[in-house]
């Protein structure tokens, strides 16, 4: 079974957590709250467990405060952000 890259919220909001490769190489993560607000951070470790990038991201979709319960999620997993996005 393949790594799911984007989660949705389950509540039915419109906030969008998910996680791609860019040009570089890089993985980077990001944020929509579908109406005025995109975030997009660098994951710092070039070779991040994409498994553990996933987890992170479906629990902290499920929070009432989002980014707050990414950057926490995160950290519980050792997975540095680095903010290059508006």
């Amino acid at each position: 079974m393949g790594i799911q890259t984007g989660f949705h919220a389950p509540d039915g909001a419109a906030h969008f957590l998910g996680f791609r490769k860019a040009r570089n190489g890089s993985t980077e993560v990001i944020y929509d709250d579908g109406v005025s607000r995109r975030m997009i951070w660098r994951v710092a470790n070039p070779r991040v467990n994409e498994a553990h990038l996933s987890d992170a991201l479906r629990h902290a979709v499920s929070a009432i405060k989002v980014v707050p319960a990414l950057i926490s999620e995160m950290g519980k997993r050792a997975i540095s952000l680095e903010r290059v996005g508006a």
